[in-house]
Order: structure tokens, then sequence, then C-alpha cells
């Protein structure tokens, strides 16, 4: 394909937001675009918010990979089949309206996905599987919600392990049965869907890492930010290293077509 960039393109989707409850954008964090390019080695592209002028198609041919982000907003319950309370909320939906079809299409295409966070509770979602709205309110659960004070450092602090899968695709990207993660999430999964594999848990028993089974490529979602600081975290390095090889695979494999 004349004119490709010679480094695989990932698209990074965006929230949707307002400026100053006035000017409505759609608006992608750096710390995601810088962990795209610095430890995946890969061109990041914004994908809008916007499902009326978004079409999976054309966003399967403009990619080699996607990159579903954290944000503030949840999934909405209809999309796996629970009714909206106040415990639910915030929404997104123009982000619903792009994330979870694209997800679907992008597995089933071989397309490399990694989700995280929010990211990782939409992969859960496009195969089937339900939300807690609030982990914390569990017996024996903790609270994996953002710490309210203290610097931004802080925030994205290592607050407790995740288990991986003996045979898993963590263990196999990471090389080790465990590692510490941050944790700034309301919302967990619940009832996992056919071809959600958890392959990663809290100490609390709450998931942290999943897989798609049968996903002919990459397809991989983390509920810690794995983006921070990737650069120069292990574990964060490993898992976007991974990600980029196989972006510039499916890179090669669209080349060479």
């Amino acid at each position: 394909m004349p004119g490709r960039a010679s480094r695989p393109v990932i698209g990074v989707i965006a929230n949707a937001f307002m400026i100053n409850d006035t000017f409505p954008v759609s608006a992608a964090g750096e710390m995601n675009l810088q962990a795209v390019a610095k430890a995946a080695d890969c061109l990041p592209l914004v994908i809008p918010a916007l499902p009326e002028a978004m079409s999976v198609p054309d966003l399967l041919d403009a990619c080699d990979g996607f990159v579903f982000t954290g944000g503030r907003a949840n999934v909405h319950p209809s999309h796996y089949g629970h009714d909206e309370t106040e415990a639910h909320k915030p929404f997104d939906p123009k982000r619903d309206g792009v994330s979870l079809p694209l997800i679907r299409a992008a597995v089933e295409a071989g397309a490399p996905v990694l989700g995280i966070c929010r990211g990782f509770q939409e992969m859960a979602v496009a195969f089937g599987a339900t939300l807690h709205p609030e982990i914390r309110d569990l017996p024996g659960r903790m609270n994996h919600r953002m710490p309210p004070d203290g610097t931004v450092e802080e925030k994205f602090a290592l607050r407790h392990k995740v288990e991986f899968l003996k045979g898993g695709e963590f263990h196999r990207i990471l090389g080790v049965t465990e590692a510490m993660t941050n944790t700034l999430h309301g919302q967990g999964v619940m009832e996992t869907g056919p071809r959600v594999v958890i392959e990663g848990t809290a100490p609390d028993g709450t998931p942290e890492a999943l897989s798609i089974r049968d996903a002919p490529g990459f397809a991989l979602g983390a509920q810690w930010h794995v983006e921070w600081m990737a650069w120069e975290s292990p574990v964060g390095q490993a898992v976007y290293r991974a990600f980029g090889e196989a972006a510039r695979a499916r890179a090669a494999r669209r080349l060479a077509a």
C-alpha cells in the first residue's frame, strides 16, 4: 500500500468530553499515546467517540491495532442486560457506540487489541460478560478506586499484586506469575462470557487480566493502568512490546497482501 506509515498505526479510542460545559470534544490521554509511541514503537492515532462518523471496516483498514483506554464514564448496563442505576453512572454512550462493535470486529479480524481499565471492561462486555457497578460493596473486596488525595504519581502508585494464570498469555509475555500493579477502578467483571478468560486476579479475587478465547490475534485486557509510565515499567514494557510486535506482524501481512 503506497504511503503506508513506517511504524504500525494504532487506533487509540477517545472519550467524549465537554470543555467548560459548552464545547463537545473527543480526547485521549497523553499517557496512552506516549505508551503506544514509546513502549510499543507504534504511531498512535486518536479515534473519535463519534459513532455516526465512524465505520468499523474503515477503522480496520486504517489501523494495524487498537488500544481501548480507561475513562471516567462506564459502559452502559443495557449492553450486558442490566438495568441502569445511580451506581452505574456516569456513561459515555458515544464511546460505547464505537468501542463495542470495533472490539468484536477487530478481535475476529485478528487485529491486535489491548484493553485498559474501562477498555478491559469493554472487552469483557463485548464478549458476553457482566459488570458489578461497585466492587468495593462486595463482601471481602478492597476499594480499587483512585485514592482521593495525593499527587498523580501517588494515585498511580503500585497498590496490590495480580496473580496470573500459569500458562496464560500474560504469564507467557511477562515471564512471571505475579506482579504489583496500580488500581483505579470502581466497577469490575462479575460474570464472564463464554469467551472471556480471566488470566489475572487481585488478592481479593477481583478479575484484573483477561484474554479472549480462540482469538486469532493479540487480544488482552488489563484492569489496571498498564499504560502508566509503560516505557519504564517492566510489566508495561513487556505488554506493549508484545502488542507492538503483533501490530508489526499484522502490518507486514497487510502490506504483502
